[in-house]
């Protein structure tokens, strides 16, 4: 019964009635699932807003002894990835909590980012770890438009305004333009990841090509640290006792307003299915990108 009374004693008497009495560890959760970017109840994903503050909570409960992330994502925006990953670790170095990270069916891309934010990485050992590279992808509707006979009107103040219009044919100084982006950007993250793992991460020369691997490749080429799931190794590091409180999960759809601007508003009730259609696409697309 101690373990159910104690916690409702004040200190003082709790110190004098219960003296052996030690309170278990407690480790803050938190979910991090979904492709990273802008958030809308059609999309869904994670952005900074929508996890800010579940990562506020995790850090500060009482007691907490560690923050557990878990990971499902295959990546998204670079810059979206950026700001959960600085603010965890802003987070942990103003309340002196370690970070643990689980990888569940894909820590890919971005991802990988946000697992790079703990002080340790953990995944099963069918998880899909990696893909630290930069993509861009789109369509080209040109052939389409000459089909059925539509002309594309583009007026522009500024020659690289229009670059890469899906329905203007390619420009190669746009697409070299994209790719100097793209570097600077694979650049910036191979710097955090080595900054992130240190000593840890291998030498294999493909590391930072776009591939991916599963658990025991990644372990090899230290991009893990270990292969096991957040409740058998918060158990080994603090206790069969350790508490795992969930913090922020999703709210459920009656409180989440689903369509009702667009019902309320039918004019734009065309645009969001064409929106919410593109968005699933892209976000299918990313998850199929690793068999999922």
């Amino acid at each position: 019964m101690k373990k159910y009374i104690a916690p409702l004693l004040p200190p003082p008497v709790r110190r004098r009635v219960m003296p052996d009495w030690v309170a278990p560890a407690v480790v803050g959760v938190v979910r991090l699932n979904g492709v990273i970017g802008a958030v809308s109840p059609v999309r869904g994903g994670i952005d900074l807003a929508s996890v800010a503050g579940a990562l506020e909570s995790a850090f500060t409960l009482r007691g907490v002894k560690a923050v557990a992330l878990l990971i499902n994502s295959p990546g998204g925006s670079p810059v979206q990835s950026s700001l959960i990953f600085k603010r965890i670790r802003a987070l942990a170095a103003e309340e002196n909590v370690p970070v643990f990270a689980f990888a569940e069916d894909v820590a890919a891309s971005g991802g990988y980012m946000l697992a790079c934010a703990a002080d340790e990485i953990f995944a099963d050992e069918s998880s899909i770890v990696g893909s630290i590279g930069v993509v861009s992808a789109g369509f080209g509707f040109t052939g389409l438009i000459d089909k059925i006979g539509v002309e594309r009107r583009v007026h522009t103040s500024g020659e690289s305004k229009s670059q890469l219009d899906p329905f203007k044919p390619e420009n190669p100084e746009d697409v070299e333009r994209l790719k100097a982006l793209q570097e600077e950007v694979h650049e910036s993250f191979k710097a955090l990841v080595r900054n992130a793992r240190g000593d840890r991460l291998g030498k294999d020369a493909d590391l930072f090509t776009g591939a991916y691997w599963a658990a025991a490749g990644a372990k090899a080429r230290g991009l893990i640290d270990g292969i096991g799931d957040v409740r058998s190794v918060m158990r080994e590091r603090f206790g069969d006792k350790v508490k795992l409180k969930v913090v922020g999960d999703k709210k459920p759809l009656w409180r989440r307003g689903i369509g009702l601007t667009s019902l309320q508003n039918p004019a734009t009730l065309g645009e969001g299915f064409a929106n919410g259609l593109v968005s699933a696409l892209e976000n299918r697309s990313l998850w199929s990108r690793f068999g999922l």
